[in-house]
């Protein structure tokens, strides 16, 4: 549970302080972190110390000390000479490596339960009663970030972002699948949406700068008990989905502002196919040309002003009349009426929720 690395900056810190030498080892004789050479020699005496009733031998100048958890003998620390004071740096070092395993195994158990909270596998009175075991508040006002990284498994990212958190401790960063980290925030009173997008926008630049990685922030919105959590994640990860969709040059999507695109996603893929059948008949708008799709969005920009989107365009405004007409004739819509407008602008934004649903099943 504890990685080697912890063991030997901990044993290399004891003797440092110290100046004594010590080795541990697991359950079978296997040194897993040391400032000793040669060992292995003592792998026979450790396996015999293991299976005694004893919690602290010393032998051939050296002293044994055993580390339990829950009763379940889990190391064996090697401690070089047979004075009181390395007794005592044995059982202070053996102490040191008992509260390591209980600091981690609490934390694993933690990021188990936020686990299964946000994946909505818990029973409600067991999330009651395991958030009380682990110390966890349960009337805290939070909100899920999910950070979807370009890569699987991105190990800078996900430690960049325990980085900027770990100091608070009713945080939570954990990862349910390779791609995506989540963390569940703490939201302190008096903090809104803008403080929450101004944290998304940390997330960001950080990792842009520290783990040279782009990334995406989707939250959810905010929920004032434990058992809402799951709710807020699935926000978060609706948030995601529509900002690729139809904000993709947008680096932070908030569930409370996704607009009419939060809509069009919640919509049956046959309805959508029927409506842009009705609407086109059967014709894509998708499947005009570049010159055509280039006018229509720059018209959409420009609020449906002629001038400023034939200026923009470098073009005569009588071309930009033309093309409008053209597209009138071709689809039944002047996009210079607001209702005939609004009705294409939809229609693009259901053909691109189609286009990604349709690639997401493949």
């Amino acid at each position: 549970m504890i990685s080697n690395q912890i063991l030997q900056d901990t044993i290399d810190g004891i003797k440092a302080i110290t100046r004594i030498d010590l080795c541990v080892m697991d359950t079978e004789g296997k040194p897993l972190a040391s400032t000793l050479d040669a060992v292995e020699e003592y792998k026979e005496a450790v396996l015999v110390f293991a299976e005694s009733l004893a919690e602290s031998q010393a032998l051939q100048g050296y002293q044994f000390f055993k580390v339990f958890d829950e009763n379940q003998l889990e190391y064996i620390i090697l401690v070089k000479g047979e004075t009181d004071d390395v007794y005592m740096v044995g059982k202070m070092a053996a102490f040191q490596v008992q509260n390591l395993l209980i600091a981690y195994k609490e934390r694993f158990d933690k990021d188990n339960f936020i686990k299964n909270l946000l994946l909505d596998n818990l029973l409600l009175v067991d999330i009651y009663n395991r958030a009380k075991k682990l110390h966890i508040e349960t009337d805290v006002r939070r909100c899920v970030f999910i950070v979807e990284t370009k890569n699987d498994r991105d190990n800078n990212a996900f430690e960049t972002v325990r980085n900027i958190f770990s100091a608070k401790t009713r945080d939570f960063i954990t990862a349910v699948d390779e791609k995506n980290i989540i963390l569940v925030k703490e939201v302190k009173n008096g903090e809104g949406y803008d403080e929450l997008t101004k944290t998304a926008q940390v997330i960001v630049d950080m990792l842009n700068t520290e783990a040279m990685t782009k990334v995406h922030v989707a939250f959810g919105t905010i929920v004032n008990e434990i058992k809402e959590v799951s709710r807020s994640y699935k926000e978060a990860k609706m948030a995601m989905d529509v900002g690729k969709i139809f904000y993709p040059d947008k680096n932070v999507i908030a569930y409370s502002r996704l607009g009419i695109g939060r809509l069009i996603y919640q919509l049956p893929l046959p309805l959508c196919k029927m409506f842009i059948k009705e609407i086109f008949d059967g014709r894509s708008p998708d499947e005009f040309d570049e010159e055509t799709l280039q006018t229509i969005n720059k018209f959409f920009e420009n609020n449906l002003n002629v001038s400023e989107t034939s200026r923009q365009l470098y073009i005569h405004r009588n071309t930009l009349v033309y093309r409008l007409d053209k597209l009138q004739k071709s689809t039944g819509l002047d996009l210079r009426v607001f209702e005939d407008a609004i009705t294409f602008k939809i229609a693009l934004m259901v053909v691109k929720y189609m286009k990604y649903m349709e690639s997401i099943e493949y």
